[in-house]
């Protein structure tokens, strides 16, 4: 019976009704970007749009609440042991088994995987199913956020057949998705039934913005610097904007270190004459805080990272010491002008942020021409929020491997930081290869990742977190 009301709901609201103020019908939901897929993480990255849908449908061990604190998913319950060594789950039997979650988190970790987090997640040693019902982590070093990385989207644990939920897929058309609870509970009269369902989309800024101003969309996830300036351009009430406190890298990277930028002492000349207060105030964000290391301070592992040694200088004299350094290169290369591409993607946030690095640079005799995300080009774009309070996802990001300007010497510092077996051996590998980064300047940090929402007053279970993730069943 409770099957076929659920059924009848889905019929009734077709993919079309909803309840764009978060009143009794499915809450509508629209994700910037594509139409949400369910795609192995493994096998290539994930759309913010298909972390939403993962994230609803499918659970790891553990899973994000609203904010953003590690709440059980398939496993009910957990213990760590005193040394920070082993990670006991007790598994929830009934939809995964414990030889089934060993078998894709070693899937995850096994050398042929492309998933993001794997270089992050190197501390583990073994994934054991104990019994049918627990699974246990055994680590060679202590990993006090670990849960953070477990909860994330790219660590669902799909099973073979069904999905493990909060929800699951229940109707679909090409513009939208319907979602239903797998377990919706007992005694839930009709009304109630049709509150616990969702419909998600994914489409593009404009249209999310305009739906919303229409009162058909509760809630706009997955918004970043690209689309922020739409959001005051939409009239959009600025009580109803909901900017996460994310931490992560955004910033500039080097996909080419032939002739100019094959120079140390050109790139510290970029990084130092790019005006970042000025930057932050063009989005008109509050506390938007700007960087200058590629590590933000306070983190467990490395609580005071590198940072360039003109940091404190004023920016006209950064600006002169930067001229003089392109002059030099200039005349060494018979007067040529240095003319930097740099790939950056569309929408107006990307317009701001490169006609102030054109400005920032033209003042030191840089030119720069914009290209988009795929064309060759010597300088791209990184806007990643960072999985967990781990300063190795920061460092990891330039090794020798996967960028250009790279330093052989931080990479062996980052292996040594893996195998510590001691927190204060990780911070003291960890600190030495953030130097030798800083001292080559491998990027050019602005700022922390932008990350924001549109939300209806009555979502009330809505709740801005460090992690910039908002569980579908959190939001009521």
């Amino acid at each position: 019976m409770r099957a076929l009301m659920i059924s009848l709901l889905i019929a009734a609201a077709g993919l079309s009704g909803c309840s764009g103020e978060g009143g009794d019908g499915p809450i509508a939901v629209s994700v910037i970007g594509a139409m949400p897929r369910r795609l192995d993480p493994n096998r290539q990255p994930l759309a913010p749009s298909d972390a939403v849908l993962i994230g609803a449908t499918a659970q790891g061990l553990v899973r994000f609440d609203g904010a953003g604190q590690a709440e059980p998913g398939v496993a009910i319950r957990w213990a760590v042991s005193d040394n920070g060594l082993y990670y006991t789950f007790r598994i929830d039997g009934g939809r995964v088994t414990a030889q089934e979650v060993a078998r894709r988190l070693r899937q995850s970790l096994a050398r042929t995987s492309r998933n993001p987090l794997r270089p992050v997640l190197g501390a583990i040693d073994e994934i054991v199913a104990v019994t049918p019902e627990v699974v246990e982590l055994r680590l060679h070093a202590p990993r006090p956020n670990l849960l953070q990385l477990l909860a994330q989207p790219e660590m669902t644990l799909a099973p073979t057949k069904g999905q493990t939920g909060p929800f699951r897929v229940a109707a679909r058309s090409t513009r939208s998705l319907l979602l239903a609870p797998i377990d919706p509970g007992d005694g839930l009269d009709e009304q109630e039934l049709a509150r616990g369902t969702v419909r998600l989309r994914g489409e593009r800024a404009a249209l999310a913005l305009a739906r919303f101003d229409a009162g058909e969309a509760a809630v706009i996830l997955g918004g970043t610097f690209r689309d922020l300036p739409l959001v005051r351009a939409a009239g959009i009430a600025p009580r109803l904007l909901q900017l996460d406190p994310v931490s992560g890298l955004f910033g500039l990277s080097f996909l080419d270190t032939q002739g100019f930028l094959g120079s140390v002492e050109n790139r510290r000349a970029l990084a130092m004459a790019i005006d970042r207060d000025r930057l932050a105030g063009a989005f008109r964000v509050p506390n938007w805080g700007i960087a200058t290391s590629l590590v933000p301070p306070g983190l467990e592992d490395l609580p005071t990272p590198a940072t360039p040694d003109w940091n404190d200088t004023p920016l006209a004299q950064r600006r002169a010491i930067a001229a003089e350094a392109v002059a030099r290169w200039s005349s060494a290369a018979n007067g040529a002008f240095p003319v930097l591409r740099i790939a950056l993607p569309n929408g107006p946030g990307a317009n701001l942020l490169f006609g102030a690095i054109r400005r920032d640079w033209r003042a030191i005799g840089v030119a720069v021409e914009r290209v988009a995300p795929n064309a060759p080009a010597e300088i791209g774009l990184i806007d990643a929020v960072a999985p967990a309070d781990i300063a190795s996802w920061y460092l990891r990001g330039f090794t020798c491997d996967r960028s250009r300007a790279c330093s052989e010497q931080a990479d062996a510092s980052l292996v040594a930081a893996s195998n510590a077996t001691t927190l204060e051996e990780r911070t003291a590998q960890l600190a030495d290869a953030d130097a030798r980064l800083a001292a080559i300047t491998a990027f050019i940090p602005l700022a922390g990742p932008l990350r924001w929402s549109v939300v209806a007053p009555k979502l009330r279970g809505f709740q801005p977190n460090p992690r910039g993730v908002h569980p579908l069943n959190h939001l009521r």
